[in-house]
């Protein structure tokens, strides 16, 4: 493509990201006959207009926990699971609660439990806990802040949770390998790993859509998961492969809202 076609090749490269979840520096240069050069300055564009991630090589999609408010509304199914991971929660229980639109749908649902002792990376969640009528103890990892998950993340960040133990983890997932486990486009996999080490259940939160979306990083190896929290839409096939992996998978129904 020519200079001037440069809108036309941008907009091709958000249609192969939407079709591969992920694109490569080289491989684009390649497919459009243009220089590395300018593929990064079209992807560099692209970022700076909120239609995708850069990462080392090339780019990923930008996930729909980071579009929008993430303590805004939710969908059915959503909720859904937010209801049933915080039916999983004892009173006087010690949690993790991780960044993420899915595990923020929680927070309100958790308002009746006394006595939770609750840590996040995130300050929607933690502020958002500070309005619960039983407010729980609330820590926070703190740490370096990344803008991309709006979240804390790094070594000081590990460094406080292996300070503690806890009886929960509540995660979410930007993808779901039945092989390999969750997935997500950021690089920044050392605070979730650490997460899963300091609590006894890791319990994943994602809508059942997120199954086969492919995502560059593991994140969870199936091995640390203990529980996955889905929509009634998840087909009869995946959740029996998932249960083979010792995975105890709940469904929740947006009828159960009502």
């Amino acid at each position: 493509m020519s200079k001037r076609n440069t809108p036309q090749r941008r907009h091709a490269i958000l249609a192969l990201l939407s079709e591969q979840g992920e694109v490569s520096v080289d491989a684009l240069a390649k497919r459009f006959e243009t220089s590395e050069v300018t593929v990064r300055k079209d992807l560099t564009a692209l970022e700076r207009n909120g239609l995708l991630l850069r990462r080392y090589g090339g780019a990923v999609p930008v996930p729909q926990e980071l579009v929008g408010d993430p303590l805004g509304p939710v969908s059915p199914f959503k909720q859904a699971i937010a209801r049933a991971a915080a039916g999983c929660i004892r009173e006087h229980a010690r949690v993790i609660i991780d960044s993420g639109s899915t595990t923020a749908a929680m927070i309100p649902e958790i308002g009746h439990k006394a006595g939770l002792v609750v840590m996040t990376n995130s300050l929607h969640v933690a502020n958002a806990l500070r309005e619960l009528e039983h407010e729980p103890v609330l820590l926070m990892t703190g740490g370096t802040w990344d803008p991309h998950s709006e979240s804390f993340q790094g070594k000081v960040a590990e460094q406080v949770l292996r300070s503690y133990d806890f009886d929960q983890l509540f995660i979410g997932a930007d993808g779901i390998d039945l092989e390999r486990g969750t997935t997500t486009f950021n690089e920044l996999l050392g605070l979730s790993q650490v997460m899963a080490e300091v609590a006894r259940e890791v319990i994943v939160m994602a809508e059942s859509d997120k199954i086969g979306r492919r995502m560059p990083n593991l994140e969870l190896p199936w091995q640390r998961v203990h529980t996955f929290i889905t929509d009634d839409r998840l087909p009869a096939d995946v959740r029996a492969s998932l249960e083979q992996r010792d995975v105890r998978v709940i469904c929740a129904s947006p009828s159960s809202l009502s």
